[in-house]
């Protein structure tokens, strides 16, 4: 009696629970979390790019070609001097609403169980499309303000950030501001590349 009692003691003693192996093989990793706090910092460097680059005007007083050194007129130097500029703006200022639709759009995603591998795959094509438009843009201004900064001998292109000091300064820094931007979207491309990855694996 006693030794058939003694087997089932130790079976019961020596089963696991299947429930602890399943959740250790469970990935904590937050995919919707990481993204959402990516595209806020992306807008917020887009808008910021676009302030300083729409408050960059400003006037000094120049001389007039053809007229004595001490006639001097009002001039302003903006943002709406250069075609480069112009699209700097429009580019950022797209992506800024790129961003935030899309961060909307990944949070109320990752409550549901709908995050669906199509919509990381279109994520992952429109950061590409957007990190061409901002590269474009960023090259573009940054161009034109290397114009401004040291100029061209060769087309007597004259500098201008030795009288617009002010105004190249918000250029410069809406630059940075804009090519922190593209880098940032190239990690949300490869972030949603490899979100996409991981579920269809």
């Amino acid at each position: 009696m006693e030794s058939t009692d003694k087997p089932a003691a130790v079976a019961a003693t020596t089963t696991t629970p299947p429930s602890t192996t399943v959740a250790a093989s469970k990935c904590p990793f937050n995919y919707s979390a990481v993204d959402v706090g990516l595209r806020v910092v992306l807008f917020a460097a887009a808008v910021i790019a676009v302030v300083v680059m729409a408050t960059s005007k400003q006037t000094e007083m120049v001389p007039v070609p053809g007229l004595p050194t001490s006639v001097r007129v009002p001039y302003s130097a903006e943002f709406t001097d250069s075609p480069a500029f112009v699209y700097f703006m429009a580019a950022l200022s797209t992506t800024g609403l790129y961003s935030i639709i899309t961060a909307l759009a990944s949070t109320l995603l990752g409550r549901k169980p709908s995050y669906t591998n199509t919509i990381l795959l279109a994520f992952a094509l429109m950061d590409v499309v957007f990190v061409g438009i901002v590269a474009s843009a960023t090259c573009a201004a940054g161009g034109v303000a290397y114009i401004g900064l040291r100029g061209n001998s060769h087309v007597r292109w004259d500098k201008i950030c030795n009288v617009y000091d002010e105004f190249c300064r918000h250029v410069g820094t809406a630059i940075a501001f804009s090519l922190f931007a593209a880098i940032l979207l190239v990690f949300l491309t490869m972030f949603s590349t490899f979100a996409l990855y991981k579920k269809i694996r």
